[in-house]
This record gives structure tokens, sequence and C-alpha cells, in this order.
């Protein structure tokens, strides 16, 4: 049997029981552990909670628009106006390109517009001219048919009195003609009678001045018909004349039915000089953008970037010449895993890092791509393949800053940061 222990001594301790004994011992010391505990625990649900409402990512860079300033014609370069990071406001002239082909080319234009217009004053007032003359055609066309078509009635009729006439002549040469003939056997039955004194002197006498009688009226028929036929042709030339100037005033009218048409045509070349007037008034102002364009000037403001070109350097239309880069107007370009954007919104609040500055910036996500990268990417993947490994892919989020984060402009379009996002 074991000794009985000594009064106040204490009893012994069951092995491996130190540290539940010690604390037991000490209550003190068990609620600071206690306490302690609760708060690590809780510091780790702090901790938890707090990074677990924040998305971050390195893949981030400053964004911003970069304005190519490219040459609108062609020419020599007189003066570049402005150097390398040079801060430039709207309307700041930038080059200067030798204007004087342009300035020519703008005289020419403007010498062809006042001839169009010059034309067309004149194509205009020739419309209610051409309607009055041929209205005046037409009247004096109609009367000149009338007095030709009368002038072929008489001609005709002339003709058929001439050669009336010369019917009747020819009759009477007729007649004259028997007459001598039968004259002329009464002469040569006298001149046997006479010989044989059958007929006095006196008979004979009258036979023959009988046969001259005949003779003469015979020539003088003849005389009147080549007269009557020199008429008959007369009346007939007339007569072809008179229908010649009827033909010709018959088509004077016809000509002259045509001033509708006429006066169409008159229109027609209006419209053309109207045409050749807009014509050239495009081209007119054509030179004066082309003489405009030779003053190469800032449309935003921002500062100068990647000058290309110098004093006498010939230049051709759509050449480069510098960048034009915004500085007010930037934004972040973060580019977060796909997992990271289960809670993102946009309007939600961001806090900005910049390598540069060592300092943050507020902003706030404007929006989130509608495709990843690698979709714009040149050579896209191509899962059908069947090479197909799975890649956590990245989404471009823009990220715009707060109004008044960057007074001094010290941001720059590519520069690193490290946004933080704040999902709740």
């Amino acid at each position: 049997m074991s000794e009985p222990s000594r009064a106040g001594a204490p009893a012994e301790q069951p092995a491996g029981g130190g540290v539940a004994t010690f604390l037991k011992d000490r209550p003190r010391t068990r609620g600071i552990l206690g306490v302690g505990g609760l708060v690590i625990a809780l510091g780790l649900v702090g901790a938890w909670w707090y990074y677990s409402g924040r998305e971050s990512t390195d893949d981030a860079q400053i964004d911003g628009h970069i304005v190519p300033i490219a040459a609108r014609v062609g020419g020599t370069v007189l003066f570049v106006k402005v150097n390398e990071n040079d801060v430039v406001q709207p309307g700041s002239v930038l080059v200067e390109v030798d204007p004087r082909d342009y300035r020519v080319a703008l005289q020419r234009a403007e010498a062809d517009f006042a001839d169009a217009q010059a034309a067309l004053a004149g194509a205009q007032a020739g419309i209610p001219i051409t309607a009055t003359t041929t209205a005046s055609q037409v009247s004096s066309a109609g009367a000149n048919v009338e007095r030709a078509q009368a002038g072929t009635e008489a001609a005709t009729r002339d003709v058929e009195g001439a050669r009336a006439r010369l019917a009747s002549m020819q009759a009477r040469l007729k007649e004259a003609t028997a007459n001598a003939t039968r004259t002329g056997r009464d002469l040569d039955r006298m001149k046997q009678l006479i010989v044989k004194d059958e007929v006095s002197q006196q008979q004979y006498d009258a036979a023959v001045a009988a046969a001259e009688a005949a003779r003469a009226g015979v020539e003088s028929a003849q005389a009147v018909i080549s007269e009557a036929t020199q008429a008959v042709s007369v009346a007939d030339s007339r007569r072809v004349q008179a229908i010649g100037s009827l033909t010709q005033a018959q088509a004077d009218l016809r000509t002259a039915h045509t001033a509708p048409e006429q006066v169409t045509v008159t229109r027609a070349r209006a419209q053309s000089a109207a045409a050749r007037v807009r014509q050239a008034s495009a081209a007119l102002e054509q030179a004066n953008l082309n003489m405009a364009y030779t003053s190469i000037k800032a449309p935003i403001a921002g500062r100068v970037s990647k000058k290309s070109v110098e004093p006498g350097q010939v230049i051709q239309p759509g050449q480069p010449l510098l960048a034009i880069v915004p500085v007010e107007d930037i934004w972040v370009t973060a580019n977060f895993k796909e997992t990271q954007l289960k809670e993102m919104r946009p309007g939600q609040r961001v806090s900005i890092s910049v390598d540069a500055y060592g300092r943050r910036y507020a902003g706030t996500i404007d929006s989130i791509a509608a495709a990843t990268g690698a979709r714009f990417s040149l050579l896209p993947p191509e899962n059908a393949t069947g090479n197909y490994v799975k890649v956590v892919q990245r989404v471009p989020v823009k990220i715009v800053l707060d109004a008044g984060q960057d007074p001094d402009h010290l941001l720059r379009p590519g520069m690193s940061v490290v946004p933080t996002v704040y999902t709740r």
C-alpha cells in the first residue's frame, strides 16, 4: 500500500497533463489565450472579407487617343511650327505647305466659274428671245406661203395665157402660110399667062403684090410666134420660180412650226449651262479646300509626338507627318482574368496604382469588353483542331479616372498601372 501523502503536499499530476494543468491552474492566462484566438479568428475572417471584395491585376496600362496628322495635299514643306512634345491647341498651325500651285489652281477655278455663270446668263436670256422669234417666224412663214401660192397661181395663169396666144399665133401662121402658098401658085400661073399676054400687066402686078403680102404675113406670123414662144418660156420660168418660192416658204413654215422644240432645246442648253455652273462651283470649292489644306492645323488639344516632317521635305497626300496625344482624355485598360469578372460591374470604384509615380488614383469601371483579347489577336486560337488546352482568358476592362485626379497631366498612354476593383 502506498504511503499516505503528507499534509499540505500537492497531489501528484497524471503524466501528460502539463499544459492542461497549466491552463487549468491559470484561468487568467486561459482567458487571454481565448481572447487572442478569437481576435485572430476575427482578423482572419475580416481579412478574407476585405480581400474577397477586391480584384486586382498587373496586366493594365494607361490608354488614350492618338490622333495621326497626315497631309491632305502634296507639295514642298515651307515651315514646321512645332517640335516634339510641344503642347498645341485646336486650330494651331502645325505645318505650312507651299501654296503657290494651289493658288494658281484656285484662280483658274474662279475664272471657269465666272465663264460658266456668263454662259448660263446668256442661255437663260435666250429662252424668251427664242420663244418670241419663233412665234414671229411662224407668222411670217405663213404670210410668205400665202404670197408664194398667189404668185404661183398668177404665174400659172400667165403661162396658160402665153400658151393660148402662142396657139393663136400658130393658127395665124398656118393661115398665112396657106395664103402665101396660094398667092405663090397664082403668081406662077400669072407668069405663064403674062408671057402669052393672056392677062394684063395690072393683073400680074396685083398677083405679085398679093404673093409678097402673103410672104410678109407669114414672116410676121413667124415673128409673133417666136415672141409668143419666148413669152411662154419666160412665163414657165416665172412659174418655176414661183413654185420654188412656194416650196421654200412651205419649208420655212414647217421649220417655224418646230418653235416648241426650239424653245425646248434652248431651255435644255440653259439647264446644261446651269449644270456647268454647279460643276465649276464644285471645282472652285475643291480648289479653296486644297488651298486651305496647305496650312495643316491641329484638330484637338494635346502634345505633339512622333514628328517625322522637316522643312524642305516633299510630301504626298495621306503621308503621316506627326501625331497628337490628348493628355486630358485618358483611361485605363485592365486585362482581368475571366475568373475575376464574376462580381465586376460598370460603376464600381477602382483604386489605381501607377508604377511611375508610386501613388494611387481613383477611378470607376466604365465598361467591360465584348470579347476576350485573344479574339482580337492576329491569329485567334482555333480550339476545333483537337489540340485544345484550357487557358484562362483575359477580358479588357475600361476604367476611367475621376475628375481632377490628374491636374498636371502626368499620366501618359502606355504607362503600367495596377488597378484594384472594389466589388462591394
